[in-house]
């Protein structure tokens, strides 16, 4: 049976085979010879042992590529990158594609280190870093790599074809070429589909499409990312403030960019790192102990209202069997409501103002607690045998969840306002404050009504 056959955990266990034998030709050969994703998923689950190992018999341009191939956590680079040596570290990030090493430059803490290996580069390719790290982290500049296409407007399309096999190697992408006059500001761009299509002796400047869609070195990355997907490029071109070409994003760091900020919105719900697979237990911990604790000082709030309404409970007991259903079906509510409220920060929705999506929100939670409500109170009447009881339960259930829907919607969007990151109104913090409201409004509502129970 082939390599690519076996399980992943069959082919860890053949590459460790052959790290603990030191069989170094027969590890290259199979090794290189996987894809460079499956080659990560491998290398991933080495010890630090045959990690070292693994820089002994795999040369720097080789790792290079296995780390262009996928975008890997800031910890575990962190990791790789100190068990390194200082030379091979450098020999790797020079091979790397400009902006993956620049990535991974940005998340070393140590200033002298990143000297260091800008030190021991080609000077060329040391150059080419330091000027795009001088770039604000997560922005278009750190985004972008300088290994791009681009041609001056006077060319021809065969003349454009004849360059473009010359710097095709160097190049991320070749897909689009941009177009620039003397002063290196773009003109225009052409796909390579329409280079191929057109005679050779045409000028580039009759075809290429003048209307280019780009970014400024400083546009924040998720802006990045919406434009690209709002026009369905595969790459955009990134330009300074005289709309001078300075480099290009390419689709594959949209998809990261993406997929960071997914991360940090599932997070942002959960109060958790939900990306924390190669965390200790202590880290871990770490992490989520703040937002525990917060929670549950909020928690105590609830426990204390509740402890309030101790003789209005003596004198109905039935009323705390229907508590937890209250509080627990307001926080889901809110929880929904607080989702779509992320998800319209994250997509920058301009139609999505603050008083519209209030009474959008107060209209959905009119018509759901509504339906909920009467459907609680049916049957909470039936079961008790007591339509009061019914009408409390139904009332309390409508207006809490009208409640917690305007806090899932509304206390995103404030704390966006004034400047606080809206992942710290994550749905454990709605779901807690939606069992503060729902508690003092079930029991007052139950107060009214008390002598009729």
């Amino acid at each position: 049976m082939t390599l690519k056959n076996l399980s992943l955990e069959k082919r860890i266990e053949h590459f460790s085979k052959l790290l603990a034998e030191h069989r170094m030709g027969r590890f290259r050969t199979d090794f290189l010879a996987q894809h460079a994703f499956d080659q990560v998923q491998v290398f991933k689950e080495f010890s630090t042992h045959e990690r070292k190992h693994v820089y002994d018999y795999i040369s720097p341009e080789e790792m290079a590529g296995l780390f262009d191939s996928d975008p890997m956590e800031e910890s575990l680079l962190k990791v790789y990158f100190s068990e390194m040596n200082a030379q091979y570290a450098a020999s790797t990030l020079s091979f790397m594609k400009p902006d993956n090493a620049v990535h991974i430059l940005n998340e070393i803490d140590d200033t002298h280190q990143v000297s260091a290996y800008l030190t021991l580069m080609p000077s060329k390719v040391a150059r080419e870093l330091s000027t795009l790290l001088n770039y604000t982290d997560h922005t278009a500049g750190a985004l972008m790599t300088t290994d791009f296409v681009s041609v001056p407007v006077e060319m021809t399309v065969g003349e454009t074809i004849q360059y473009i096999k010359k710097e095709a190697i160097e190049a991320e992408t070749i897909y689009y070429v941009y177009v620039v006059n003397e002063a290196n500001q773009i003109q225009g761009v052409i796909s390579l589909r329409d280079l191929i299509v057109h005679s050779d002796e045409d000028p580039v400047s009759q075809w290429m499409r003048r209307q280019v869609i780009s970014v400024n070195v400083n546009e924040e990355e998720e802006e990045v990312a919406r434009t690209v997907q709002d026009y369905n490029l595969l790459a955009i071109p990134v330009t300074g403030y005289d709309n001078e070409l300075l480099g290009i994003i390419t689709i594959d760091d949209i998809v990261d960019v993406l997929e960071e900020v997914a991360t940090a919105n599932y997070s942002g719900l959960a109060a958790v790192d939900v990306d924390e697979d190669h965390a200790t237990p202590l880290q871990a911990s770490k992490g989520r102990l703040p937002w525990l604790i917060t929670l549950l000082f909020l928690g105590m709030g609830t426990a204390t209202l509740i402890g309030k309404y101790e003789t209005l409970i003596e004198e109905a007991t039935v009323l705390s069997a229907f508590i937890t259903l209250i509080t627990g079906t307001a926080g889901n509510a809110g929880t929904q409501s607080l989702a779509v409220a992320v998800r319209k920060l994250t997509n920058k929705d301009e139609d999505d103002k603050l008083f519209s999506s209030f009474g959008f929100e107060l209209m959905t939670g009119v018509l759901t607690g509504l339906i909920v409500g009467v459907t609680i109170a049916l049957i909470a009447g039936v079961w008790k045998q007591n339509i009061i009881l019914g009408l409390i339960i139904g009332t309390a259930m409508m207006c809490a969840i009208i409640v917690a829907n305007l806090a899932g919607a509304l206390v995103p969007k404030l704390m966006d306002k004034i400047g606080f990151d809206p992942a710290v109104a994550s749905g454990p913090f709605i779901s807690t404050l939606s069992d503060l409201t729902s508690v003092l409004i079930y029991f007052s509502i139950a107060s009214f009504f008390l002598d009729k129970l």
